[in-house]
């Protein structure tokens, strides 16, 4: 089969994938609809409670879970490529525990969904430029530099969240603890995030070529003439900023953008033109799978979301070294 035809073929599978995901976001619940019903309720706007509840609840949780999941794994991708290390994930330069701690300060203070938003992207802005601004030396900064500064201000980052919890008062540990572990019940208008998914992936796209080049090794890429320093600090804002905006919208919720990138490539290859817009696509699905799960398993309580995706991963990340350790062998 011809690479473009087989490229085709895997992002419209990944795009219905991706639409059924989210269908079945909108059926299931405490109040099942059926899909004719879910429809109807999306083009004539009636629908009585069932409309109400599909509109103003599911239909906002699931594009915001789409947006969230998909730009968790984009910035996995991107990373992976930049660190040249297949282990890295969008947490582990430090933003998310950035984001926690802007996040549990406005818990802590009482402040609403937009005021803990707003702290929680404070916060993972700063970690991003304290990681940047330190791991950036004489000789400017090596990916190695940069991941080793990044496990660092995360450690930092972990320490001061488990000093807030273990200060917070009790009425405010259990809403603290579910931002942590991943919680899109808090979930509002899902516009922006669905638009900064779509800048992220448009920004990113153009520099395929590149990041393949990049994926054999900065000095394989700046002997093809990439202007190698430039698209490393591109790279690093653009899935910094991606991250910043999953987790203050999503809360920390792990293994998605570690686990996607690597199950994309088994199927499509290392080709970053392919991969990106294929990682989107499943990371998405899969967010919007795993809230559905949380909300109905054990409903009308709702788990944490992170719980689910960290249940599904860590299985599915132990097949894959599996896999590597017997391919190797």
């Amino acid at each position: 089969m011809p690479t473009r035809r087989r490229a085709l073929l895997i992002l419209a599978a990944l795009a219905g994938l991706s639409q059924l995901s989210i269908v079945l976001a909108l059926m299931v619940g405490s109040i099942a609809i059926g899909p004719l019903d879910v429809l109807a309720t999306l083009l004539d706007g009636n629908g009585g409670v069932a409309g109400e509840v599909v509109r103003s609840l599911r239909l906002p949780r699931a594009l915001t879970g789409f947006a969230c999941g998909g730009l968790l794994a984009l910035a996995g991708a991107l990373l992976q490529v930049l660190l040249r290390n297949p282990l890295a994930d969008p947490y582990v330069l430090g933003i998310s525990g950035g984001a926690g701690i802007g996040a549990l300060l406005a818990i802590v203070l009482g402040l609403g969904v937009a005021g803990v938003n707003g702290l929680a992207f404070a916060g993972a802005l700063g970690a991003m430029l304290l990681v940047f601004g330190l791991a950036h030396g004489e000789g400017g900064w090596t990916h190695s530099r940069l991941l080793l500064t990044g496990v660092i201000v995360a450690a930092g980052c972990g320490a001061v969240v488990t000093l807030m919890l273990a200060m917070a008062p009790d009425d405010r540990l259990r809403g603290m603890l579910f931002w942590l572990m991943g919680d899109l019940s808090q979930t509002g208008d899902p516009q922006l995030v669905l638009i900064l998914l779509a800048t992220v992936l448009l920004v990113s796209l153009p520099f395929a070529r590149e990041l393949n080049l990049l994926a054999r090794g900065a000095d394989v890429a700046q002997a093809l003439g990439v202007a190698v320093r430039p698209l490393r600090r591109g790279v690093y804002l653009v899935a910094s900023l991606a991250t910043a905006a999953a987790v203050t919208h999503a809360g920390a919720i792990g293994f998605i953008g570690l686990i996607v990138p690597h199950l994309v490539r088994l199927a499509t290859g290392n080709d970053q033109r392919l991969l990106l817009p294929a990682s989107v696509l499943a990371g998405g699905s899969l967010l919007v799978i795993a809230d559905t799960l949380a909300r109905t398993i054990l409903a009308p309580q709702q788990l944490p979301v992170g719980v689910l995706t960290a249940l599904i991963g860590v299985p599915v990340f132990l097949f894959l070294l599996t896999r590597g350790a017997a391919g190797r062998g």
